[in-house]
């Protein structure tokens, strides 16, 4: 193509810092709000992982006592196979404390919490439990704020 000129750009060096807007520097300084997101994340991911533990059990009819997966009703075992895959994605994503873990992680909780306010039949929670989403839901928005604020 004539007139076309290649955009040369500088190569990274060792001392320039982050390239991408995305990565950050080595690590938080303790007692940061940063911090405490991470820890939140990690356990926030233990959680998750039980969860997702627990739902893999009950395909794999290890829980004594319950019913098996084959008698449950089409939609159930569609619930149940869903939640022990994306749960399993969402604990790794937020064990990482990666930005897609965090979207997987809201995901699976809200889909969680939808589910079972319409269709309570497939996904039975507890108003506890539903509560309780909402409040670890609304403390990782609250963390995440604090920890963007820090960084400025």
């Amino acid at each position: 193509m004539p007139g076309f000129l290649p955009i040369r750009r500088r190569a990274p060096r060792s001392g320039d810092g982050p390239t991408d807007r995305i990565e950050r520097p080595s690590g938080p300084a303790p007692g940061t709000w940063d911090t405490v997101l991470v820890w939140f994340m990690r356990l926030t991911a233990l959680v998750w992982l039980i969860k997702s533990i627990l739902a893999w059990a009950t395909i794999l009819d290890v829980v004594p006592g319950a019913r098996p997966f084959a008698a449950e009703p089409f939609g159930r075992q569609a619930a149940i196979i869903y939640f022990a895959v994306v749960d399993a994605s969402a604990a790794i994503g937020l064990w990482l404390t990666s930005a897609w873990g965090g979207v997987i992680w809201l995901l699976a909780v809200t889909s969680a919490m939808t589910l079972a306010v319409l269709t309570p039949q497939l996904v039975p929670m507890p108003a506890s439990l539903l509560v309780f989403g909402v409040i670890v839901v609304t403390l990782y928005f609250l963390l995440s704020w604090l920890a963007a604020q820090e960084a400025r």
